[in-house]
């Protein structure tokens, strides 16, 4: 019954956020592709590693990235996969590289309440945080990649 109260919720919406929504579908099942191969491999895409973008606020793409993070958080409950803190750290920072948004994904550990080892992910784009941040400050940041998209990037190159 849940999922077809989702779907008649989800033929309600106007067609730019059904594509949104269909797009974080997508961009989850690719993210849990990647985390099932190995880290190292996967870890040059997210950016440069130990780096972080600017924590000023963005306020000309403060509405794509809200869009962007309601889109994640909603869809990772409908996949038919496990779509935790790093499949959607992932999946927004594919989705804000494919608009040119600079973000940050950050890894922690932390110790559970049993003294087990526990980690998670995150991702912040300027002063917002697209996923994971209602857990974040429990965490020991031991990795960040940092997305940046800039022509100075690209002037460098060319030099």
């Amino acid at each position: 019954m849940n999922i077809l109260r989702g779907i008649r919720a989800f033929l309600r919406l106007n067609n730019k956020t059904k594509l949104l929504f269909i797009e974080a579908f997508i961009n989850l099942g690719k993210a849990r592709y990647l985390k099932s191969i190995p880290f190292s491999k996967v870890a040059p895409s997210l950016g440069e590693q130990m780096k972080e973008t600017t924590f000023s606020p963005i306020t000309s793409n403060k509405e794509n990235i809200a869009n962007i993070s309601k889109a994640i958080n909603i869809m990772s409950r409908y996949t038919f996969w496990e779509s935790q803190c790093l499949v959607k750290a992932i999946a927004g920072m594919k989705m804000l590289e494919k608009r040119k948004i600079e973000s940050t994904l950050y890894l922690g550990t932390a110790k559970d309440e049993n003294g087990g080892l526990i980690a998670h992910a995150w991702l912040r784009s300027g002063s917002l945080y697209i996923s994971g941040a209602e857990v974040m400050d429990r965490f020991t940041v031991v990795a960040k990649f940092a997305k940046e998209i800039s022509s100075n990037k690209l002037d460098k190159k060319s030099v």
